[in-house]
């Protein structure tokens, strides 16, 4: 077993060697225009917002990003008065024309961000728990099996 762990572990080194004499990138790249800025100028309006093609499901999920964006709403998947005031603060919240409808480009920003909000919380909500995963102590697979084996063997060594 150990013999197979230091092969692997040569074989990793000598494999990876390849990418340290890489170095870096001589051409150029092309320089982009941040998305929130070339989204800014697009006209947004119900005509817009009907070519994104949104089910109800798709209005859920807006709903659920804008409430978890600190934009509160109910998530009904119908763009009702307050789902339109709630696009709209959020619109102008980050300097797109408030006009109360999506255009793709917001669209896809808009779960981007809500995606990110539901992330940090369940960090920090793991963070709170202490930061321990269900399978701290018992990994699976070959490597878990090592660690287990050397934490019996260094335990009964030392009488843990």
């Amino acid at each position: 077993m150990r013999a197979l762990i230091l092969a692997l572990s040569i074989l990793a080194i000598v494999a990876s060697a390849g990418v340290a004499n890489a170095g870096l990138s001589s051409s150029p790249r092309a320089a982009t225009e941040p998305a929130e800025s070339a989204t800014a100028a697009e006209d947004t309006s119900q005509q817009t917002e009907n070519q994104i093609g949104l089910t109800k499901a798709k209005r859920r999920a807006v709903q659920r990003g804008l409430t978890r964006l600190g934009f509160d709403t109910k998530a009904n998947g119908t763009f009702d008065d307050q789902t339109r005031a709630a696009i709209t603060r959020w619109q102008e919240e980050r300097g797109y024309p408030a006009t109360g409808f999506l255009n793709a480009a917001q669209h896809k920003v808009l779960l981007m961000a809500a995606a990110a909000e539901a992330a940090k919380s369940d960090r920090q909500a793991r963070h709170r728990g202490g930061g321990r995963t269900r399978h701290s102590r018992n990994a699976g697979g070959p490597i878990g099996a090592i660690g287990g084996a050397m934490h019996r063997v260094v335990g009964g060594i030392f009488g843990r």
